[in-house]
């Protein structure tokens, strides 16, 4: 397993500490950000009832995007032309949590990157969303390494993970705030602590950190000393700085993201 090297606990504000800091590298002063996004995608597959609805910020220094996926009332299209051109230290200082996120990303995105520091690279071929949602949630599940019977918390619910591991032989148990029912018609959780307590193992998307949970949830595994796998978009180079540090194992996939790109592209795999 990698080791991030931070001998006291971790969290999403001590970590933006050390950055405004200038303890990881670069001092994000002499950083400013080149160009901005304001992303709303919908994704329905064929012959499904869910359309997912997904809304990113994003912005870029050099040749990484910093990504944060967000509620719709978290920001506005104008942020993107609100951050093009600003220094990357006012963008770490914001008091909107995807904000902050995105330029977290971007600046460990530059500073440590996924190709230098991850366990191994994937491709993830080219094709339709449902092929490639399909190979890289098969990828997901099994860098979870989930045991036949195991129970599974899932916080944040995308159909073809919850698929991958009941076909390793898992126990999935759903949780999400937007999501009511599974393509399957299970039901799903609103309240993470239900599936946190129960579970064996639990598998989070980076999401979790725009809602602010995500530091609960390494908290909470800590606790129970059981695993946590995260499969992220959202502020991938954020939490590979876990990884070792109450995060089990990592699937980062910075942009493009897959539902975004119909070529091949890289995953990074972190810990197992």
């Amino acid at each position: 397993m990698r080791q991030t090297g931070y001998s006291d606990k971790l969290s999403v504000s001590i970590l933006c500490e050390k950055i405004l800091n200038g303890e990881l590298g670069i001092h994000p002063e002499n950083m400013s950000i080149t160009g901005a996004s304001y992303i709303y995608q919908t994704t329905r597959f064929p012959g499904a009832k869910t359309k997912y609805r997904n809304y990113y910020v994003l912005m870029r220094i050099e040749s990484y995007f910093g990504a944060c996926c967000h509620t719709p009332e978290q920001l506005e299209m104008e942020i993107a032309d609100e951050l093009s051109g600003i220094p990357l230290i006012t963008a770490l200082k914001d008091v909107r949590l995807p904000v902050k996120i995105a330029a977290m990303d971007v600046y460990l995105g530059v500073t440590h990157p996924h190709s230098a520091a991850c366990s191994r690279v994937v491709d993830l071929p080219g094709g339709t969303p449902v092929k490639r949602a399909l190979y890289r949630d098969t990828l997901v599940a099994e860098v979870a390494q989930i045991k036949a019977s195991e129970k599974v918390a899932l916080i944040g619910v995308v159909n073809p993970l919850v698929e991958a591991i009941k076909q390793r032989g898992g126990i999935c148990m759903p949780c999400d705030l937007q999501m009511e029912e599974t393509q399957w018609g299970e039901k799903v959780e609103r309240d993470m602590e239900k599936v946190m307590d129960r579970a064996d193992r639990v598998i989070c998307t980076g999401m979790t950190l725009s809602t602010g949970t995500f530091d609960r949830i390494v908290d909470r595994v800590t606790e129970r000393q059981i695993p946590l796998i995260v499969y992220a978009q959202t502020g991938s180079a954020l939490v590979a700085q876990f990884v070792g540090n109450g995060v089990t194992a990592l699937v980062a996939e910075p942009f493009p993201f897959s539902q975004l790109s119909a070529v091949s592209t890289q995953l990074y795999c972190y810990g197992y």
